[in-house]
């Protein structure tokens, strides 16, 4: 059977519950689990680097995790483009998750615990499919974890119901964070090597691995779908317009990348940065050798202590910086350009993505009070007097923005100030991912979507008075079931219809990975956005999914107001 017809034959039945992708996965792990070599349930798997042995998980889902794919960034290799892992004889027992990145900054819930591990470039394998013997290669997920670059960890994501139920390959990765992953400094830039975006550049030797040794997992190397959500979004976005990523995957999943499009901080004002950082560190502000040795024998727990603190981060982080090679230009001038990785395109947000950072600032309250009328204003007046640029850089907002943001959107207008919180903060975001559609949408294909499900479980403890609605992450959990964030994060179970949506919501991802389509095929039940008037979004949402037109979105989202506010470089 060609390609294209298994194609055609798996895009068919994607809804209506995956008749013939069921009945492979059930094989495979049959024939796996029965296999005499493999009466202990482990699994082994030849790498370029060396053989690795997993298990088989519920579902028919052969798992591999803390497999290595860089050296220890540590030493001298910290803050230094990423060292393929060295090749080993031994089997490398694949059972358990590698260590976590280096992180302080825990955003509540969503990630943690905080520590200070440098070794931490490690990657994790989700197969329906390690079989040799098969000739059908699967599509293959490569999921960036979200967390703002300065938190987060791959340990939180079970891809087993993405790949059971969507006969996919999904690959989870760890990448560089905060200070450690995302810093400019005119000594270490001055090297002679690729510089500042470090925990990009872990992502591409990741993606790389990918291109080496998928194929031994049953994955399809010449189809490689990138996603993530969130801080895994804006870092799909930077693959997107980098051109060391060209060739390396072949479509693209922009979940709530809703800071991604507010542009990339500027070399100088990351460079400024790194110097006071490097001053603050006890290295002095010179720009020599003596002071990138400085900078490379700090403790890790000086520099993690130097990126901020539980509650919020410190003043030298930058996050993606337009460095010239990694990023050589803006996401706006990219897309506007067509100088990018032209690959097809799924773009959404959460109906209240606000609510999450609502939600971390009533969770580290003390008492845990309602928001009032002056949280309101202050943060009206905090947000927008201030510079618009990534990271607090220049340019300003105009004089007035917050009078008119005020007027805009009046506070008797909404039943309690966190609703007005919500909605001043979501739509920004909103109206700046409805843009990056509205360009991609000239370039290449582009699926749209809102998800609108505002009873999805919360994993915060309650919080009276607090309504989290359709919050940024709500998502997560209907594709990686029971994502509860950091270890201190309460998992929930989904109910009849929210289980009906996550059915719904793994079709589509996983379409999207076979075909480029979240279909699979045809134009139903999600449309192609086009870009043009009557163009359609999809309304994720119980009891069932809707559309509604582009149009209808930006109103929603005062789309005409914020485009004439908003700065996009």
């Amino acid at each position: 059977m060609s390609r294209l017809s298994w194609l055609r034959i798996r895009a068919a039945a994607c809804f209506a519950k995956r008749t013939l992708a069921t009945g492979l996965i059930v094989a495979a792990g049959a024939l796996l689990s029965h296999a005499p070599a493999q009466a202990d349930n482990s699994f082994r798997v030849e790498t370029k680097e060396g053989p690795v042995k997993g298990y088989l998980k519920t579902g028919g889902v052969a798992v591999f995790l803390g497999i290595p794919y860089a050296e220890p960034p540590v030493g001298d290799l910290r803050w230094r483009p990423p060292k393929k892992h060295a090749a080993w004889t031994d089997v490398l027992d694949a059972k358990n998750f590698g260590p976590t990145c280096a992180q302080i900054t825990t955003l509540g819930l969503f990630a943690g615990p905080a520590n200070n591990n440098e070794d931490c470039l490690y990657l994790n394998v989700f197969s329906p499919n390690v079989d040799p013997a098969s000739r059908t290669k699967l599509p293959v997920i490569f999921w960036i974890h979200g967390g703002g670059n300065v938190d987060g960890e791959s340990n939180d994501y079970d891809a087993g119901k993405l790949a059971a139920e969507g006969d996919v390959v999904v690959v989870t990765i760890n990448y560089r964070l905060n200070l450690m992953g995302f810093l400019a400094h005119p000594a270490l830039d001055a090297e002679g090597h690729l510089f500042g975006n470090y925990g990009i550049l872990d992502q591409q030797l990741a993606l790389n691995w990918v291109r080496r040794n998928i194929s031994a997992f049953g994955g399809d190397k010449n189809n490689v779908t990138v996603g993530g959500q969130s801080a895994g979004a804006s870092n799909t976005a930077a693959q997107m317009i980098s051109p060391l990523a060209a060739g390396l995957f072949h479509r693209a999943i922009l979940q709530s990348g809703v800071s991604y499009f507010s542009g990339l901080a500027p070399l100088a004002v990351a460079e400024a940065k790194g110097v006071a950082f490097a001053a603050a560190a006890g290295c002095g502000s010179g720009a020599d050798s003596a002071t990138a040795q400085c900078l490379r024998n700090l403790p890790a727990e000086k520099v993690e202590a130097l990126s901020g603190t539980q509650t919020g981060n410190g003043p030298y982080i930058t996050y993606l910086v337009e460095d010239g090679q990694i990023l050589p230009r803006s996401f706006t001038s990219s897309f506007q350009s067509g100088q990018f990785n032209q690959v097809p395109v799924m773009n959404g947000t959460v109906q209240d993505e606000a609510n999450f950072t609502l939600g971390i600032t009533e969770y580290f309250k003390k008492p845990r009070t309602p928001f009032t009328e002056d949280d309101f204003k202050n943060l009206v007046t905090s947000t927008y007097s201030g510079n618009a640029g990534p990271g607090g850089s220049p340019p300003a907002y105009p004089a007035g923005t917050v009078n008119k943001v005020l007027a805009r959107y009046p506070l008797n207008a909404y039943a309690s100030p966190q609703l007005a919180m919500d909605a001043v903060t979501t739509d920004v975001s909103a109206c700046r991912s409805f843009y990056a559609s509205e360009l991609l949408a000239s370039q290449t294909p582009v699926y749209g979507y809102e998800f609108q499900e505002r009873t999805a479980p919360f994993y915060f403890p309650k919080m009276p008075g607090f309504l989290p609605l359709a919050y940024h992450t709500a998502d997560i959990q209907f594709l990686f079931p029971l994502f509860h964030g950091g270890p201190d994060g309460i998992a929930h179970d989904l109910n009849k219809k929210q289980q009906v949506l996550a059915d719904q919501m793994t079709g589509a991802w996983t379409n999207f990975a076979w075909t480029g389509n979240p279909n699979g095929q045809g134009n139903n039940p999600w449309p192609q956005y086009k870009g043009k008037p009557g163009s359609y979004y999809l309304a994720q949402n119980i009891p069932v999914q809707t559309t509604f037109t582009g149009k209808e979105f930006a109103a929603a989202h005062k789309c005409d107001f914020w485009q004439k506010i908003l700065i996009y470089n």
